[in-house]
């Protein structure tokens, strides 16, 4: 029976394997990367002007990781499903359309059970895109464009169980996503439309959204006696006071901070030589998120939204917290 190892000495086989692996596979993608050239331009050239969808296939781990190319393209606005190859031959092959293009994954490119995608793409003239390490293979044969994945070893010594392989096609995945998505500007508020629950999706909120409109500002003339002030303050419950000019734009704002600082005679000032003047405000377009930020890096909890200098709006950081943004 074999000692087993103590509990040091297993660790540090644990990091090495785990360091090793991380090795391998990193210059598996350092090589790729050096090798990225015309077919992958091409791909995204194609890709882009599809009127259809990419549909991505590929069987096992290759499988799995065609199912999250897939899910990636769709998130970030380029229409994309996965169509499992088994199922291809027993009637999904009627999913895939004319418009449409195939991306078809293989380490290998042998793999059987893409047979029948195959024959189909090339029956109805639909393009195919190969995503496999040896083009000599039947897919690589077949395809109308390759993506040539590095012929690197896998990072289990003793069989070759998908390791490298599967990371270099995520990671090709991911390149082609980013080349696509800066290809058709995607931004921000696009990908917010496809990401609207959790809390991605929060973040991805704007500040005009979450915010509390104008029935509930806290708001006071420059000339307010501070007794009215704190009255507003205290009705509004947040905690502050916006001062406005005359034009009705946004001149200053009172917190519990400035009452503090103003404490010996705070009653017989006015708003506007007790306030903070020029406060830091945001936009109603603003993201959630942004919003978020700011008042973390400026250790404030409510911002006054304001529009053509004149505030619409008011955020407590308590609103962000419910919404999930942080």
């Amino acid at each position: 029976m074999t000692a087993r190892p103590d509990r040091k000495d297993a660790q540090a086989a644990a990091i090495a394997a785990g360091r090793r692996t991380l090795e391998v596979e990193a210059a598996a993608l350092t090589r790729m990367a050096a090798d990225l050239g015309d077919p992958f331009a091409e791909a995204v050239d194609r890709i882009a002007a599809l009127t259809g969808r990419l549909v991505c296939t590929g069987m096992g781990k290759s499988g799995h990781v065609a199912r999250k190319i897939a899910a990636t393209l769709a998130s970030t606005g380029q229409p994309a499903m996965f169509v499992h190859p088994g199922e291809a031959s027993h009637g999904d092959l009627g999913m895939i359309g004319a418009e449409d293009a195939v991306l078809a994954l293989s380490k290998t490119g042998e793999t059987r059970e893409l047979a029948d995608i195959i024959a189909h793409t090339r029956r109805f003239d639909i393009p195919l895109i190969g995503m496999t390490a040896d083009p000599d293979s039947a897919l690589g044969r077949a395809s109308d464009l390759l993506l040539r994945l590095p012929d690197a070893a896998e990072a289990v010594d003793a069989f070759n169980a998908p390791t490298t392989s599967t990371t270099a096609q995520i990671a090709l995945g991911d390149a082609l996503a980013v080349a696509l998505v800066e290809r058709r500007g995607f931004g921000a508020q696009d990908f917010r439309v496809f990401h609207p629950g959790g809390k991605l999706g929060a973040a991805l909120r704007t500040v005009g959204e979450l915010m509390h409109g104008a029935d509930e500002l806290p708001l006071a003339g420059l000339d307010t006696p501070m007794p009215d002030a704190l009255l507003v303050m205290t009705e509004k419950r947040f905690g502050c006071v916006g001062v406005v000019d005359a034009d009705g734009a946004l001149a200053g704002l009172i917190t519990d901070g400035d009452l503090r600082r103003h404490m010996q005679g705070l009653m017989d000032q006015t708003a506007r030589t007790v306030m903070t003047a020029a406060p830091r405000t945001v936009a109603p377009t603003m993201l959630a998120g942004e919003a978020l930020n700011l008042m973390n890096t400026r250790r404030i909890t409510v911002l006054f939204v304001v529009q053509d200098r004149r505030p619409v709006g008011v955020l407590h950081i308590h609103d962000l917290l419910r919404q999930g943004v942080a």
